[in-house]
């Protein structure tokens, strides 16, 4: 298991050993990375890249195209001093469908996070091509969430701390039956998630071919 290791390959692509899966629910994607990332602590693994969604479309990000890749990116104003984000991909842009959707903490019920559910077109605004490319956006919710998120302790570590709120984190895949909506294809993807499913970014370490001795 030493040559097995959890990390990021070359280029953003994770290389995992064979057998081993990254299923993330919101609640784990929002409290457990994008938390620590916007609030600087280290975390639970080395397992999500940072990346620059203006400069890629879908299809040529790290990864499999075949699976689910997760990304943490920077918010950009689309205007100085604007509450909105840019959008604008290299041949195209995402666009926000549906309404934004609160993620709660389970067993307290304290909403922690925000999800934006996006669809990537191909050409300029207003009149791209939609494409078959979904992403789910997760912010931290509330301008500040330390008391949701940790704990109130004495001597906290945290008390003081400025958090980066311009991080989120994405999961982008492609839809594989056009016929589906939006919410069909979320609906099948958590489903996906706690059931099982595909390895994260689409690659697994198979680089060294097990040996048995006669």
């Amino acid at each position: 298991m030493d040559h097995y290791k959890l990390g990021l390959a070359r280029h953003g692509a994770l290389r995992l050993p064979p057998g081993f899966r990254f299923l993330p629910t919101d609640e784990d994607l929002v409290v457990q990375y994008l938390k620590r990332k916007v609030f600087s602590c280290p975390l639970p693994a080395s397992i999500i890249p940072e990346i620059d969604l203006s400069k890629y479309d879908p299809w040529s990000l790290p990864g499999s195209c075949e699976g689910v890749r997760y990304f943490f990116n920077r918010r950009e104003a689309k205007y100085p001093n604007g509450k909105r984000s840019n959008r604008v991909a290299c041949s195209g842009y995402w666009k926000v469908t549906g309404k934004e959707k609160q993620i709660t903490a389970s067993g307290c019920n304290q909403v922690v996070g925000m999800k934006k559910v996006l669809v990537f077109y191909q050409g300029k605004p207003p009149s791209g091509s939609r494409t078959q490319w979904v992403m789910h956006e997760y912010r931290l919710a509330g301008s500040d969430c330390r008391s949701l998120i940790f704990p109130q302790r004495k001597n906290s570590t945290h008390v003081g701390m400025i958090p980066s709120q311009d991080w989120v984190v994405c999961r982008i895949f492609k839809k594989r039956k056009p016929t589906k909506t939006v919410d069909e294809i979320e609906q099948d993807q958590e489903t996906k998630i706690r059931n099982g499913g595909n390895d994260f970014m689409g690659k697994r370490d198979t680089d060294q071919t097990p040996q048995f001795s006669t």
